[in-house]
């Protein structure tokens, strides 16, 4: 049967099946989405489910193309035409999880497709044993001690015909995934990176390579073609490495030149969002799109952990009856109904189900770091520890587990092992304040006062997330007698607490008042030193101190003792806490006339 010259042949070797665009042009959309229909196709032959769930998702975005322009099948070759009989019904048997009866079926056929599902199959049913044996003999934190048997045997088959460059894309992208199953991640990365060259629409091989980088530095030493795909995949890495305004800005950029309908990239942005804590941007995004998509299960565990952090308890149970509805056994459903429960304060019965979604997904990132965060609840240090680990163990790059680390070595009082942890929070969300404070409070345990001063100013500098930082940072001044340097850091809290118009009750603020109080009267300045006093009449814990005070400065302004005339020494932040890019300035006495609790 010859083939026609203006199409692609299926069975022959798969660097030329896709074609691409020699470069990252997104000029012609519809020869675009002619190619996801096609590797639609060919991953949906394969078994390849999921991949092929994301090329249709985004064929789907992309205007629909006239009938003149639609792709016949690929044509069949004489191996294809050999091995139809076994592999058609091979893939009824994968279809319906018998992986070994489909094997057995697909022994000795020659073609490239039918190789792929007898490989695929065996090691499909590798993995679902190891499941099974888990499920059946161990609880959800020894999962890892089990192993997928046919890993071995399917590596030095795979590798003989790698070495005979007999492989496919889709072969390359097995061949990576059993190294990476096996721990061998120098190897597994550049046998994905060679499957992104000889097959780039496969968007498995992009999510493979995409779990196996650690760092932005890794990733510049990649060699990756360059087609448009790799666009989506720079979007989702800089997502991965908390890269969020390099993330954004390359969503931006597909939105723009056509993908605007695309589910798949507005979960993306609304994930980005989240990563930032741009809380009410990303509840807004998530709203949006269970209106156009309310079906979608992807991605709601993590809108469910957005109305957990806001305690809406009433939206919370809702999206949870209704993912029940949709589907009760997926591992996104089980994550919701997890943080209601959470929420509810019913830790039991949240950890039972974070079990449950690991029982139908033992690597589940989110499920291992949130039955940690509920082992923590439950004061159950060793259980939480095993859970973080495990989270660690999927993926290096989840702050949340190390943090989690960090903070149960915490309660054990073993703070060498908390800075550690808090270390590699830190490296993984430099700008978040609140792995800063944690390291500044670490820090401080250790007597490294140093250090910790630096940690509290730089998570001010970053922006104080709890408004905790300059709390912190005056309590550490005061307990080195830096008096001025202590007053200036309790005046820049009182000044940002009021400025941002928030009508939130701070523990700190009578604290705040009363060392500025003291600070105002030893410098003999009556009326800032009556004001701050006045101020802590308002607070229960400081009452009685500020009437005292008050009554102190009526009785010395009525001996006739005059307030000084001179102004404190001008308050600059010493050198070694100034970030570069955070000029020092001078902070004149609090006005605090206008200032309401």
């Amino acid at each position: 049967m010859a083939a026609s010259p203006s199409v692609v042949p299926v069975a022959v070797t798969a660097a030329v099946i896709p074609v691409l665009p020699p470069s990252s042009d997104f000029s012609n959309l519809r020869e675009i989405k002619k190619q996801l229909l096609l590797i639609a196709g060919l991953t949906r032959e394969r078994g390849l489910l999921h991949s092929s769930k994301w090329s249709a998702e985004l064929a789907f975005s992309l205007p629909a193309l006239p009938l003149a322009e639609l792709q016949p099948p690929p044509p069949i070759t004489e191996e294809d035409a050999q091995d139809m009989d076994a592999y058609t019904l091979a893939k009824a048997y994968f279809d319906v999880k018998e992986y070994d009866r489909a094997a057995h079926f697909l022994h000795g056929c020659n073609s490239k497709k039918a190789y792929f599902l007898y490989m695929y199959s065996r090691y499909l049913s590798g993995e679902k044993k190891k499941d099974d044996e888990t499920v059946d003999s161990l609880g959800p934190l020894e999962k890892g001690q089990v192993k997928n048997e046919a890993l071995r045997e399917l590596r030095v088959e795979l590798s003989k015909k790698h070495q005979a460059r007999e492989l496919d894309g889709f072969g390359l992208y097995l061949y990576g995934v059993v190294l990476r199953k096996l721990d061998l991640v120098k190897e597994a990365i550049d046998v994905f990176v060679e499957a992104t060259h000889v097959l780039p629409l496969h968007w498995g091989a992009w999510l493979e390579l995409c779990n196996l980088i650690t760092d932005k530095e890794m990733l510049k030493f990649l060699s990756l073609p360059d087609t448009w795909m790799k666009e989506f995949f720079l979007a989702h890495i800089y997502t991965e490495l908390q890269l969020i305004e390099e993330a954004l800005q390359k969503y931006q950029n597909l939105i723009d030149v056509g993908f605007s309908k695309s589910s798949y990239i507005v979960s993306q942005i609304a994930v980005a969002y989240h990563n930032i804590r741009d809380i009410d941007k990303a509840l807004s995004i998530f709203n949006e799109l269970r209106k156009q998509d309310p079906y979608r299960i992807e991605n709601m565990d993590t809108f469910s952990n957005l109305l957990y952090v806001r305690s809406m308890k009433s939206e919370l149970s809702y999206l949870a009856h209704n993912l029940c509805e949709i589907d009760k056994y997926r591992v996104e459903t089980c994550c919701v109904i997890g943080n209601y429960y959470s929420l509810r304060s019913q830790h039991e019965k949240a950890a039972l189900y974070f079990q449950r979604a690991l029982k139908l997904n033992p690597r589940y990132l989110g499920a291992w770091t949130l039955m940690g965060h509920e082992y923590m609840e439950m004061k159950n240090t060793s259980a939480a520890i095993q859970a973080y680990r495990h989270a660690i163990e999927v993926n290096k790059r989840d702050y949340r587990a190390w943090y989690g680390l960090g903070q149960t070595y915490e309660i054990l009082k073993m703070p060498f092992y908390c800075l550690y942890y808090y270390r590699r929070a830190h490296q993984l969300r430099p700008n978040d304040s609140r792995m800063l404070v944690a390291l500044g409070e670490c820090y401080e345990k250790l007597n490294q006062l140093v250090e910790a001063k630096k940690c509290y100013w730089r998570a001010y500098a970053v922006g104080d997330v709890e408004k905790m930082a300059l709390v912190k940072l005056a309590k550490l001044h005061e307990q080195l007698t830096e008096s001025e340097q202590a007053a200036q850091c309790y005046i820049k809290y009182i000044q940002d607490i009021y400025s941002c118009g928030e009508i939130v009750e701070h523990l700190e603020e009578s604290t705040a008042f009363r060392y500025l109080a003291q600070y105002y009267f030893k410098c003999k300045l009556w009326d800032e030193a009556s004001t701050c006093a006045q101020k802590c009449c308002a607070f229960n814990d400081t009452r009685e101190e500020g009437k005292a005070l008050l009554r102190q400065i009526l009785q010395l302004r009525n001996q006739g003792e005059t307030p000084s005339t001179e102004m404190p020494a001008p308050f600059f932040l010493p050198a070694s806490l100034s970030a570069n890019n955070t000029p020092t300035r001078r902070v004149s006495p609090l006005n605090l006339s206008s200032v309401t609790p």
